[in-house]
């Protein structure tokens, strides 16, 4: 009861900060507005355009000032100059780790998965830091354009953490596809999770809310065929929004692969499914997701940062879209991730003719390309063709850049401008689903300094629990997959005595 009550009172101050924020319509004026085209597939360049948005949606989108008649209590919002986007879609996420922000700038995967992960925290987390955590990394993203998220919640150790990571994300704005992760851990039953996540989808807590559930497994292989038989028999019968989990194959053993969900009938059906990583996806995975249209969620900077490797995510991009994964480590904006992969493929595809002795004569993979990757493509593997696009009839999640900033300055190509020059400091507003998360550079939550310092405690409360942690072995078995832990070699970016590797400091 009292779980309830709070959920009550937490959709309402979400409400009531939602209409501070909001305007019934909203017109940008005068600005370039990357825009959609269905007609021609393709993304449609409008200089001096306007944008009205009425209620949750986009109600127009036309070359110079809009003529129309408009809502009278419409605000217009002057933006000439400046560049108007589709907000940022991130295709996969941990909301919650956001208090152990910085201890694991040198930590690889397998020492994440025994430190930092699901199961390693198991326990070590109380409903009150798993909330603000939660809610000031939702608010980290809005701020740095990015609207929609899909997010990987295994904070579900037990039903009060569960259902905090849940009002967190009620209560920021985001729009998020929240997917609670059905595991096995210490005192939260597997039967009380599926009965958790049946409540929930018979409930009414997402209405009228841009928070959908969806549901998130890692067990389809490895896993227990009688536990997974339970997930499949869920999913088929409450539809989630979204099924997403953890693809990393070759030596990582996580393989939940589109083969094992081939094979258990779940892969092409209404639902959508979002593989994270797609680590050494086979060619057999890649055509079952072409067939299926179902996608795979690249994370460049992770996958980088931790070791996962994508060697062959170049080559399912038209099944892709980008995420960020455990942003605690490292950046939580898309942008950052398109401009990463952008570089990284045009490396790999210049090196493979470099091999040859040859001299690559074009550019491989282009600033539209990766646009698209982090704004429409996240929106179709969530099977949401009004997301990450602006055109009539889209919901209203849209970024506004300033065009005039340092280092934005003299643009031309607006495409360009956003992907290889723009920051998160360029943002000027932020919207989602017609509400002003960001307005004038700063975020519009009324609290927010309280909300500070409530994330300050839970991140020092967290961060020295971890810090008495000791770090994992790097030799010896990797967990009982049958593959040997090698140290990498070690660089070394000093001249004489010593290498520079520094140490972390915590």
């Amino acid at each position: 009861m009292i779980i309830m009550k709070a959920a009550l009172v937490s959709l309402v101050i979400g409400a009531c900060i939602a209409n501070a924020r909001s305007n019934s319509s909203v017109l940008f004026s005068g600005g370039t507005v990357i825009a959609w085209d269905d007609l021609t597939e393709d993304l449609q360049l409008i200089r001096n355009g306007s944008v009205l948005v009425t209620g949750d949606s986009i109600a127009a989108v036309v070359s110079g000032a809009y003529n129309g008649t408009l809502p009278t209590d419409t605000e217009v919002i002057d933006i000439t100059g400046d560049i108007i986007t589709p907000g940022f879609i991130d295709t996969h996420r941990h909301g919650w780790q956001t208090a152990y922000k910085t201890i694991a700038s040198n930590t690889t995967l397998s020492q994440y998965l025994l430190r930092y992960g699901e199961f390693a925290s198991d326990g070590l987390w109380t409903p009150e830091q798993v909330y603000i955590s939660q809610l000031a990394g939702l608010y980290e993203a809005l701020n740095a354009g990015v609207t929609t998220m899909l997010d990987h919640a295994h904070n579900t150790w037990s039903n009060e953490t569960t259902q905090a990571g849940l009002d967190a994300t009620l209560d920021s704005g985001a729009r998020v596809v929240w997917c609670p992760a059905i595991h096995n851990v210490t005192n939260f039953t597997f039967a009380d999770q599926i009965a958790k996540f049946k409540s929930l989808a018979e409930g009414d807590l997402f209405a009228d809310t841009p928070v959908t559930l969806g549901l998130a497994y890692d067990g389809f292989n490895p896993g227990s065929p009688e536990q997974t038989a339970q997930v499949v028999e869920l999913a088929l019968k409450y539809k989630p929004a979204v099924i997403t989990t953890h693809t990393l194959q070759g030596v990582w053993g996580a393989n939940n692969s589109p083969e094992d969900l081939q094979n258990l009938g779940i892969l092409n059906t209404s639902i959508p499914i979002v593989f994270s990583h797609g680590s050494f996806l086979s060619p057999t995975g890649a055509q079952l997701l072409r067939g299926a249209n179902q996608f795979v969620s690249i994370t460049p900077e992770s996958e980088m940062h931790y070791g996962h490797d994508h060697p062959h995510s170049h080559l399912i991009q038209d099944q892709a879209a980008l995420g960020v994964d455990t942003h605690f480590t490292y950046s939580t904006d898309v942008l950052t991730q398109a401009r990463i992969w952008l570089q990284s493929v045009r490396q790999t595809l210049y090196r493979a003719v470099l091999d040859t002795w040859q001299v690559p004569s074009t550019n491989p993979m282009s600033v539209v390309q990766a646009f698209l990757l982090a704004t429409r493509q996240g929106g179709l593997a969530l099977r949401r063709p009004d997301l990450g696009v602006i055109r009539e009839g889209a919901k209203a999640d849209v970024v506004v850049w300033n065009g005039r900033s340092p280092g934005m300055l003299g643009w031309v190509d607006p495409v360009a401008a956003v992907i290889l020059h723009a920051n998160v400091g360029d943002i000027k507003h932020v919207m989602v689903n017609g509400v002003f998360q960001k307005r004038s550079g700063s975020l519009t939550v009324e609290n927010y300094p309280e909300i500070q310092e409530r994330f300050l405690k839970a991140a020092r409360d967290i961060q020295e629990v971890f810090r008495n942690i000791p770090y994992p072995a790097t030799e010896g078995e990797y967990f009982t997959f049958g593959w040997r832990l090698q140290p990498t070699m070690r660089v070394d970016v000093e001249r004489g005595e010593g290498d520079g590797y520094g140490e972390v400091y915590v």
